[in-house]
């Protein structure tokens, strides 16, 4: 459920101005905005000149709406430059924290490539851990080294022995190997 069927909206903005709120319609390929898939769209403006963000957003109209956006790439045909927006977030009412409209601004690689993207992927992995950690879950961290249970309870408790029967009915299991 990546994709959406919702309209989509971009916005870019350089050094010159902006394009005004563009709707992406014609992709390169008959569906567009399918989960895994990579869409191709041409947007007919002025130059801008250099880019510094853009924002995308959907109408959130439509079954299955909600999008998860990896990234925005910009090729420039004047200068053929390559702008990059990492977002790699759900633009959905009911995911992440709820907008359907992102700004991203421009990555640049000139320092610390990679940087930008690792913190999208930390930001990523405890977007999909979090659940975990709501109230009323106990969590159960292995230790390989002692080969026993960390017990982290609802209540506050912690317990080195991890007890595996107790009366929280939300057990996970986390494997802690150093």
């Amino acid at each position: 459920n990546a994709g959406t069927e919702a309209d989509v909206y971009i916005c870019i903005y350089g050094e010159r101005g902006d394009t005004g709120s563009r709707q992406l319609l014609r992709s390169q390929k008959p569906k567009k905005f399918l989960k895994g898939e990579v869409d191709t769209f041409a947007v007919e403006a002025v130059h801008l000149g250099h880019l510094g963000k853009v924002v995308i957003g959907h109408n959130g109209l439509g079954s299955g709406n909600g999008w998860f956006l990896d990234k925005v790439v910009i090729k420039d045909p004047v200068t053929n430059v390559d702008y990059t927006f990492l977002c790699h977030r759900w633009l959905d009412q009911g995911q992440d924290d709820g907008n359907i409209a992102r700004e991203l601004t421009v990555t640049d690689a000139s320092t610390f490539p990679g940087r930008q993207e690792l913190e999208l992927k930390r930001r990523e992995a405890w977007a999909a851990e979090k659940w975990k950690f709501q109230e009323g879950n106990t969590l159960q961290f292995y230790n390989k080294l002692t080969s026993g249970f960390l017990c982290l309870s609802p209540d506050s408790r912690v317990d080195a022995l991890g007890d595996k029967k107790n009366k929280y009915g939300k057990v996970f299991f986390m494997w802690v190997y150093e």
